[in-house]
């Protein structure tokens, strides 16, 4: 009897336990059809919150990128960058990239994008939105890639209202990873390694970060609209010769670009903007067949449910799901190892921060002295080549973790470069009779920008004006047009470095 009582018990438990695992199973896979399923989704929806309805986990996690809300302060902690940007609007705010988050609302703080007072101001073009919204690609499907790129920043300012999101990397009709965005397109068949139409998902999985996180430039390109001439500032990719430092600047001098003449030393300088794609394709990851987002969106599973961790950020933030699944280390000793790569890195970075602006400030002392035009030129070609190199290295997040060796090569090039510039104006400065001539203290941010003369009080309170009155005026406009999303701004706290 007693036998029998727990045959018939341990069979009920085994029953039950059967049942609650097909109705997870079920579950489960009434979930996983559910997200494989692609929803009617408006053609080029940029607000992201609509995705959510479809998307909750990935919504959730994208939303989880408001967590890295610190402003950094980059000029603060290295002033030279000040000197090394004189008379470019970088000298003026530069703040450490938060997350994709706050991407729309760090464009509209930065002081780089100055204080419109309508929609024909700037001093920005409109080309200036490109990376930052979703409502990118949404515009050049509706006005056109030329209309997009001609005009001054404000032209869009009540049309770009929600930050990086979905439709970004996503095509709204299929759900597959698309690239919105065709100057990408374009110069990747122009390098020729991988053209756009052969690249398979595990390259795209890459190439939707490559639409932001590269190297560009805005090339004057004029174009008729109906009979009207027009100029167009095109974002342009630099990769007809190649994705090395060396190669984008044989680009450059060969069409004879220049971003900015430095205002101390009037050398022709080139600004790297962010090119990890770049310098990712040069590293280990790139050669072993990773894609960007196998590092940085890394898979979750939730019971039988697999999708990809939207919270995109520092794997190291993450190093048991992301690292770990090929390194065979424990966690701490990977993060001394990653720490160990970034010194080295920061060794020769500052080294060529500090050889540069010194060649700039002593450049200056030279012109005033009255060096001559040809006396100059050589010195102005190593400062233009040395601070390239510096910035490709350092204007690169995570170089040093996405090619350790290629950054750290590229660093000896500016640091070489730098100390060129300085031998060849210690020449120059003797003959003039000022061999033993010092550079003024660059010490700090305030020290450094009295050198260049940027009034910064006058320009916050330019910018604090903008951000108060127009600034909102453009997300009330989006909002009866019916394309501001009100989730992205939920709770936003205004943060600014000055």
């Amino acid at each position: 009897m007693k036998k029998s009582f727990v045959v018939t018990t341990l069979a009920a438990f085994a029953i039950v336990l059967m049942m609650l695992l097909t109705v997870s199973i079920r579950g489960n896979k009434a979930d996983q059809i559910r997200i494989n399923a692609t929803p009617e989704m408006k053609a080029w929806e940029s607000r992201s919150s609509e995705y959510a309805k479809h998307y909750p986990r990935q919504y959730d996690s994208y939303m989880q990128t408001r967590k890295s809300d610190k402003v950094d302060d980059v000029l603060k902690d290295s002033p030279a960058l000040v000197i090394l940007w004189a008379g470019y609007a970088f000298s003026k705010d530069y703040n450490a990239p938060r997350g994709h988050f706050y991407m729309l609302e760090d464009n509209h703080n930065t002081l780089r994008t100055g204080a419109p007072v309508d929609d024909k101001t700037g001093p920005q073009p409109t080309a200036c939105w490109t990376c930052k919204s979703p409502d990118v690609p949404r515009i050049i499907a509706r006005d056109g890639e030329m209309e997009y790129f001609t005009g001054a920043w404000a032209k869009y300012g009540n049309e770009m209202v929600n930050p990086v999101g979905c439709a970004d990397c996503h095509d709204p009709k299929t759900m597959q990873l698309s690239v919105g965005r065709d100057f990408l397109k374009r110069a990747l068949d122009a390098e020729g390694t991988l053209k756009y139409a052969n690249a398979t998902h595990q390259d795209m999985r890459s190439l939707v970060c490559a639409q932001c996180h590269v190297e560009y430039y805005f090339k004057p390109t004029e174009w008729d609209d109906k009979g009207e001439k027009k100029e167009a500032k095109v974002v342009t990719l630099p990769w007809e010769k190649g994705f090395s430092p060396e190669q984008i600047e044989a680009y450059y001098d060969e069409y004879g670009f220049t971003d900015f003449t430095n205002k101390l030393s009037r050398a022709p300088i080139l600004k790297a903007q962010h090119p990890e794609y770049e310098t990712f394709r040069t590293g280990i990851h790139f050669r072993k067949g990773l894609s960007c987002a196998d590092c940085h969106m890394p898979y979750v599973r939730e019971g039988g449910v697999k999708y990809s961790n939207h919270h995109v950020g520092s794997p190291l933030d993450n190093i048991a799901n992301t690292c770990l699944n090929c390194h065979q280390d424990t966690e701490e000793s990977f993060k001394q190892l990653v720490q160990q790569k970034l010194e080295r890195k920061n060794e020769l970075a500052k080294a060529a921060t500090d050889a540069l602006a010194r060649a700039h400030l002593e450049a200056a002392k030279a012109w005033e002295l009255g060096a001559t035009e040809t006396e100059m030129q050589p010195v102005l070609q190593d400062i233009r080549q040395g601070q390239w190199r510096w910035d490709f290295a350092v204007a690169s997040h995570g170089a040093f973790f996405h090619a350790p060796e290629e950054t750290l090569r590229t660093l000896a090039g500016a640091v070489n470069y730098g100390q060129e510039a300085r031998v060849k104006l210690r020449a120059i400065l003797a003959k003039y009779g000022a061999a033993d001539y010092e550079a003024p203290d660059f010490s700090t941010k305030e020290k450094a920008q009295a050198i260049v003369g940027i009034d910064l009080p006058k320009e916050a309170a330019e910018k604090t004006r903008f951000l108060d009155g127009l600034r909102n005026e453009w997300f009330k406009q989006a909002a009866e047009k019916g394309v501001f999303d009100h989730a992205t701004r939920k709770d936003m706290v205004r943060k600014t470095s000055y």
